[in-house]
């Protein structure tokens, strides 16, 4: 058996997963929000800029920089504009939803590779074999 994309069942069954996904009631929703986001040229302009100074002043965190106080403030003060809108908060929450529902994909496919069989609620519950927290 092929364990790859090629691999007519695999495809097939990846293709009966998106429609399950496409048919479910709050991805119109999460569509909507980013198409909203999408067709925003200032939200989109905003969200970009925030993403650029926050990933300027975390590298130079992450480089013993001094942060200068100003452009700490006028991150947060670009990311409390951004957050005002409604559009950019339907954005944010689509996101994660999204990331909610690959990340949970991601858990079952690691787990049926690591025990070798259809994970139980009691698999995904726990940690793994090497964690020491009492799951």
């Amino acid at each position: 058996m092929e364990l790859n994309s090629e691999n007519p069942l695999i495809l097939q069954k990846t293709r009966e997963l998106c429609q399950a996904i496409l048919d479910q009631p709050d991805f119109q929703n999460i569509r909507r929000q980013v198409d909203l986001f999408l067709a925003d040229e200032k939200i989109r302009v905003q969200y970009q800029e925030l993403s650029d100074r926050g990933a300027l002043l975390q590298h130079k965190q992450q480089t013993g920089t001094p942060l200068d106080m100003t452009e700490i403030s006028d991150f947060e003060q670009r990311r409390e504009v951004f957050l005002s809108s409604p559009v950019a908060q339907g954005f944010l929450e689509a996101q994660q939803a999204m990331h909610t529902v690959q990340e949970s994909i991601s858990q079952y496919l690691a787990k049926t590779f690591e025990l070798g069989r259809m994970p139980e609620k009691a698999d995904l519950d726990s940690c793994g074999h090497a964690c020491s927290c009492g799951h």
